[in-house]
């Protein structure tokens, strides 16, 4: 697998294409967004990353500033910017309640999600899924992203419901301005 990571060395996603960028979820950065459990461009600890390295796939301790007035719902997407495709993947997609100020560690697992955690459909699967990155591929960046939407996510006439949608098509049809956004990233490499 080390071979593998080497070939795939310069093969990288970047942030070209992260929900950051999308124009519809663009917005002040409002939000400050922290984790005790890693600061930014800290590693993320095992613990945090996918069973298959030897991990939990629990979802860290994540905190934020309190989201401006008339925040309708928050929205979190996890991307690794670092995988070797044409766009990140999205670790997790979640809509959070906005009166929430944290989440515990776990909250965002798939079977048991925290009250006030809708966990949606991400590249991998639903819920949280860590870190675990190709061997020898080099460092891979775990983006944590949070957005204060003023109109929540819902299905609209004619699409599929918010639970089945894939993310990069959910993604891209957000409305509503976007109040305020913040994000962490973290680093993990085998």
């Amino acid at each position: 697998m080390t071979l593998l990571g080497r070939l795939l060395k310069n093969r990288k996603a970047g942030e070209t294409h992260t929900a950051w960028n999308l124009p519809n979820l663009r917005g002040p950065e409002l939000l400050d967004l922290t984790s005790p459990n890693f600061g930014p461009g800290d590693v993320i600890p095992l613990e945090h990353c996918a069973k298959t390295i030897g991990g939990d796939d629990r979802s860290p301790h994540l905190a934020w500033t309190p989201p401006p007035p008339g925040t309708a719902q928050l929205l979190l997407v996890v991307e690794d910017i670092d995988v070797p495709l044409t766009k990140p993947a999205v670790h997790c997609l979640a809509l959070i309640d906005p009166a929430a100020g944290h989440l515990d560690p776990g909250a965002l697992d798939a079977r048991q999600p925290a009250p006030g955690v809708r966990v949606l459909r991400s590249t991998i699967g639903r819920g949280y899924h860590g870190p675990a990155p190709i061997k020898g591929h080099g460092p891979h960046h775990y983006t944590f992203q949070l957005f204060a939407l003023s109109t929540p996510v819902d299905s609209g006439p004619g699409t599929a419901p918010v639970e089945r949608a894939r993310p990069r098509a959910l993604l891209p049809a957000i409305t509503g301005p976007v109040l305020g956004r913040g994000r962490l990233t973290g680093v993990y490499e085998r």
